[in-house]
């Protein structure tokens, strides 16, 4: 059995990647170095339809013609010139849009979901703490219903998508009750962008993916309508778990991108500089570390490809998880490796912030932190194994 993308598949990929090379390659330099977020170019996105690959026609996404595999080709092709673009797409989709999508009412899916597949809208989803993070279960943020309304109180941080000038929404994990078991009741609220007493903190100053758009936020008795419960109240914190099952191949791709920049820089750097009289790709010690960015690379993304299409065949959840897991692991370490790997190749260039290989080696480390830490993905991929580990 292979996993080699169909005819269609492969042209989409080309079509994403002559956009990528012609609207962001050009200027993503310079978005890093100004801590832009190009917004023009996330509605560009949109337009190509980016945004709609997983979404019903009905919303205005691709129905039939687009599945996850898609999305996780689009997110390699825009990740493999700039990470920062690579992720707003996939978490625009699988933090904003999906859990609508999967969760929410007719009302709700209609509301919000035309201009957030468009890409003229985005929207976040919160669910990170200073306390909480992937102890999802220690959440403070508080919701509690009064006079037909939610009344929010909390703070989040790290929120991808959640402070541009076209963000609409922010979907929060709260807690909303307590259950039979003593346990928090967690619950998700989707709040407007505007609502009062929803602050958008200042931008962070990040290591990397300087033109993503990420903020911490602060709710103060925000209110809004009872109807803006997304999904079953008590049910926030399984939804969420079940979008970062998602999510985590959608970060596999983003790093197989990563891995094959790497990959594409180190050839190329490796066959142009001269040293004692030759390319230096003819050292054994640079050939084997780029040999040994092709098999990461390969590596990586059969493992991403086998996760999406176990999603898109409809596998069992079970086989699912543990193949994201398993994907998210191995392909985010690997890109951590790649980019420490292309700069070593680069020498003391690699060290300069005029050679595109140090963007990516900054913009790598978040890969095997977001959407479950790499130490997370262990204890579930050992679990996965039947192992008691807690």
């Amino acid at each position: 059995m292979t996993y080699d993308l169909s005819r269609e598949h492969e042209e989409f990929r080309r079509s994403v990647r002559e956009f990528a090379q012609a609207e962001i390659a050009p200027h993503a330099a310079q978005w890093d170095r100004d801590h832009h977020f190009p917004v023009d170019v996330v509605q560009k996105m949109g337009k190509l339809g980016l945004f709609g690959l997983t979404t019903p026609e009905e919303y205005g996404g691709a129905g039939e013609d687009g599945d996850f595999t898609s999305l996780c080709v689009a997110i390699e092709e825009i990740g493999r010139v700039d990470q920062s673009l690579g992720i707003t797409l996939q978490a625009g989709v699988g933090l904003g849009i999906n859990p609508i999508l999967t969760y929410g009412t007719d009302a709700q899916k209609e509301r919000w979901l035309p201009e957030l597949v468009a890409g003229d809208k985005l929207a976040g989803f919160g669910l990170t703490e200073p306390g909480a993070g992937s102890d999802a279960g220690a959440t403070r943020t508080k919701a509690e219903l009064d006079d037909g309304e939610w009344v929010v109180n909390g703070a989040k941080q790290f929120i991808t998508n959640s402070g541009s000038e076209i963000t609409s929404l922010v979907t929060v994990t709260a807690r909303t009750g307590t259950r039979e078991d003593g346990k928090p009741e967690i619950s998700a609220i989707m709040l407007p962008a505007g609502t009062p007493g929803f602050t958008v903190e200042k931008a962070y100053d990040k290591l990397g993916w300087h033109a993503s758009d990420t903020h911490p936020l602060s709710f103060e008795d925000a209110r809004v309508p009872a109807d803006h419960l997304l999904g079953a109240q008590g049910r926030g914190y399984a939804q969420f778990l079940a979008t970062l099952d998602d999510g985590r191949v959608a970060i596999s791709a983003l790093s197989v991108g990563c891995i094959q920049a790497c990959l594409d820089m180190s050839v190329a750097y490796a066959g142009e500089r001269q040293t004692f009289g030759g390319p230096i790709g003819r050292k054994q010690g640079v050939a084997f570390q780029i040999a040994d960015l092709e098999t990461m690379l390969h590596a990586s993304r059969l493992l991403t490809y086998r996760a999406a299409w176990l999603k898109d065949s409809g596998a069992p959840m079970k086989d699912f998880r543990q193949a994201a897991s398993v994907a998210k692991l191995y392909a985010t370490e690997s890109a951590v490796t790649a980019t420490r790997i292309a700069t070593q190749v680069f020498g003391g260039y690699g060290f300069m912030e005029e050679y595109p290989v140090t963007r990516f080696y900054r913009d790598a480390k978040v890969l095997e932190i977001g959407e479950g830490t790499s130490e997370v993905q262990r204890m579930l991929i050992a679990r996965g194994l039947g192992l008691p580990v807690e």
